[in-house]
C-alpha cells in the first residue's frame, strides 16, 4: 500500500510561498481545522481554521487564542487516540 501525503501551498503576510504537510483533519465547535507541519521541520505542527472567503472558497486562518488552540489540541490528540493513526 502507498503512502499518500496531502501536501499544500501557503503564502505568508510577506507573499512567501511554503509547503506544508496535512497531517490531520479535526472539527471543532463547527469549525474545521487543518493540522500541518512545514515540510523541512518534522517536529513543528500547527493549527489552521478553514474559513470561506467573499467567493465561497476555502481559505486559511491562523489560530491566535489560546483557548481555541488548547481545544484543537485536545480534539487532535482524541483523534489520534480514537484512531491510532500513527
Amino acid at each position: 500500500m502507498e503512502n499518500v501525503v496531502d501536501l499544500i501551498v501557503l503564502t505568508d503576510e510577506d507573499g512567501n510561498e511554503f509547503e506544508v504537510e496535512v497531517i490531520d483533519r479535526v472539527e471543532v465547535e463547527g469549525n474545521e481545522y487543518f493540522i500541518v507541519r512545514p515540510v523541512e521541520e518534522e517536529e513543528v505542527y500547527t493549527a489552521l481554521r478553514v474559513e470561506i472567503d467573499e467567493n465561497g472558497e476555502e481559505m486559511f486562518a491562523t489560530v491566535d487564542s489560546d483557548e481555541e488552540m488548547e481545544a484543537v489540541e485536545e480534539a487532535f490528540s482524541l483523534a489520534l487516540m480514537d484512531e491510532d493513526k500513527y
